[in-house]
């Protein structure tokens, strides 16, 4: 029972941190919930403030980065033009897939790992800027084209922080971010850090072509044995979900999983196009028994 307590005290937390909050129907089935005590434990011993956007001058070691983007854009420019910045050719990237149905591409870097070898290969100068950096955890180029909209939602893991540097941007507010209510919209060579488990949102109204740097940094955590759980523990679990830009290259076991959990989900949608009434009867009896199982488990 304490252990239910607990959890359910933590996803309370995480849930009504911000000041934008899912609908209850959305809250219930967020997939953010189940790491929440997890979390709950990165905020609290958090050294950087709980607000949606962190003062990028706390990061002194990402200066080197920003300051080099105009080699960056050239390697990212180059990857664009070939067509390397693109949608996962299967259902193996379970942290983005929603994203490439509204036009979202991505050319990974590195994934809470070592550097992919296409990227290596394709954009040395980034990647050994970046591999001297030991905060950087992820790397990757997005793309987000004209008339795309990335609705609401929150990253599931609070160990790291979302950093983006503008590289080929509109340069124009209709092209925009919206942390916890904060709106904010890219430009050329312009570098910002924001909390990615606050709900946000993203969009591009402009008439041309968003390309940024992607990168999560390792929150930095007061307490030492937390830095240790963050940095092994944590880490391990987001290194599962590790994709590929190229056949070959390793695909983390979430993804394996994910590729036949989808086909369960394509069942799902057809009964919902079918007869949607019926979709939610059997989406909420399967949440109650989720949530018996688990109170009958405690």
């Amino acid at each position: 029972m304490l252990i239910l307590v607990t959890f359910l005290a933590s996803v309370t937390f995480v849930q009504f941190r911000g000041r934008v909050r899912h609908k209850f129907s959305r809250l219930v089935a967020d997939h953010a919930n189940l790491l929440a005590p997890y979390n709950t434990l990165m905020y609290l011993f958090s050294a950087v403030k709980a607000k949606p956007y962190a003062d990028i001058r706390e990061f002194p070691e990402l200066q080197q980065v920003t300051e080099q983007w105009q080699m960056i854009r050239e390697e990212a420019l180059k990857l664009f033009d070939e067509g390397h910045i693109r949608a996962a050719s299967g259902y193996n990237d379970i942290g983005f897939n929603t994203f490439f149905k509204r036009g979202w591409k991505r050319f990974y870097l590195k994934w809470y790992g070592d550097f992919l070898p296409s990227a290596s290969a394709l954009c040395p100068k980034t990647a050994e800027l970046l591999g001297k950096i030991p905060s950087i955890n992820a790397a990757m180029f997005t793309l987000l084209p004209p008339g795309s909209r990335l609705g609401a939602h929150r990253d599931p893991f609070a160990g790291s922080l979302r950093y983006h540097l503008g590289l080929i941007t509109p340069n124009s507010p209709d092209c925009y971010i919206v942390v916890d209510g904060q709106k904010y919209y890219w430009k050329d060579g312009e570098a910002v850090m924001f909390d990615e488990t606050y709900i946000h949102q993203a969009e591009n109204r402009a008439d041309t072509t968003r390309v940024i740097l992607f990168c999560d940094i390792e929150r930095p955590i007061s307490n030492p044995v937390l830095r240790w759980i963050n940095r092994t523990v944590g880490h391990g679990m987001i290194r599962a979900a590790a994709t590929q830009n190229v056949p070959g290259e390793h695909v983390g076991v979430l993804n394996h999983i994910f590729a036949y959990v989808y086909q369960i989900r394509a069942l799902g949608i057809r009964i919902k196009e079918w007869h949607k009434p019926l979709y939610y009867l059997l989406k909420w009896c399967l949440i109650a028994a989720i949530g018996y199982g688990i109170v009958v488990g405690f």
